[in-house]
C-alpha cells in the first residue's frame, strides 16, 4: 500500500514538472516573495468591446480594471510597475486603462519594452514616471476605424473628437507639446503604408513623450524613490 502511495506521489510530481516545462520552458519556477510593488503587464493587442481571434496575444481590459481597483484598495501594495510590449488596439479600452492608471493615489512607473505603439502611447505616459528601453519603439499615428465605415461628415467628426481625446491625454501626462505630438502623428514618409512616426528609445525622450531611457533596474529605483517620497508626505500629515 505504501509503495503504491509513493508511486502516486512520484507520478504527480513528474506531471507537475511536465506542466511547468510545457508552459514555461523550465522545471524550477522562481516564486516571488511578498512585495509591496505590483507588476501589470500590457502585452500583445489591447482587446476592447470585440473579442479578437484565439491566435492573437491580447490584454483584456476587463481583466485589468479589477486589478487596478485592487491595487488602489490593497494597503500592502505601495507602487505599480506597468510593463508594455503592445501593438495597440481598442482606443476606448486603452484610454480607460490609461485614465485608471493616472488616477491611482499610489506611485506608478511604466517601462516600454519592445514596443508601445498606437494606444500604447497614452498607457505609457499615464504613470507618474515613464521609461523606454534603448531599442524599444513607439508608433504615433492618427485614429483608424475597422469594419464598415459610413462615408459621411459625422464619421469624420467622431474620429476627430476621439483623436482629440488621445492628444489631450498624452499632452497632459507627458512633456510633449501638442503641436509636436500632432506633427509626429501626421508626418508623411516615415511609415510604409500609413502616416505617422516611429520613435526609438532616446528619440521618445528627446521629443518629451517619455521621461527617461532605462529598464527594470532604473524603473524599480525610481518607483522606490517615489514610494519613499509619498511615505514622507503621509508622515508629515499624521504629525
Amino acid at each position: 500500500m505504501k509503495d503504491k502511495q509513493e508511486e502516486n506521489d512520484q507520478s504527480k510530481q513528474q506531471s507537475s514538472i511536465v506542466d511547468k516545462i510545457q508552459q514555461l520552458g523550465q522545471n524550477n519556477v522562481p516564486q516571488p516573495g511578498d512585495s509591496n510593488i505590483h507588476v501589470l503587464p500590457i502585452i500583445g493587442q489591447v482587446e476592447g468591446h470585440v473579442q479578437l481571434p484565439a491566435q492573437n496575444k491580447t490584454t483584456k481590459y476587463e481583466h485589468l480594471i479589477p486589478q487596478l481597483i485592487a491595487i488602489e484598495q490593497n494597503p500592502k501594495i505601495e507602487g505599480l510597475v506597468v510593463l508594455l510590449n503592445t501593438v495597440g488596439g481598442d482606443v476606448e479600452a486603452g484610454l480607460a486603462i490609461s485614465e485608471m492608471i493616472a488616477s491611482l493615489s499610489k506611485p506608478s512607473v511604466s517601462i516600454v519594452l519592445g514596443g508601445g505603439h498606437s494606444i500604447g502611447v497614452p498607457i505609457a505616459v499615464a504613470s507618474n514616471y515613464s521609461f523606454i528601453a534603448p531599442t524599444a519603439t513607439m508608433t504615433i499615428h492618427p485614429i483608424r476605424l475597422n469594419g464598415l465605415v459610413i462615408g459621411v461628415p459625422q464619421t469624420f467628426e467622431y474620429m476627430d473628437k476621439m483623436q482629440d481625446r488621445v492628444i489631450d491625454f498624452v499632452t497632459n501626462h507627458s512633456n510633449v507639446e501638442e503641436e509636436k505630438f500632432k506633427e509626429l502623428m501626421f508626418a508623411k514618409g516615415n511609415l510604409t503604408r500609413d502616416i505617422g512616426t516611429n520613435v526609438v528609445g532616446e528619440q521618445a525622450v528627446d521629443c518629451g513623450l517619455i521621461d527617461d531611457v532605462g529598464g527594470v533596474h532604473e524603473a524599480m529605483s525610481k518607483l522606490n524613490e517615489l514610494i519613499d517620497i509619498q511615505k514622507g508626505k503621509q508622515e508629515q500629515v499624521i504629525q
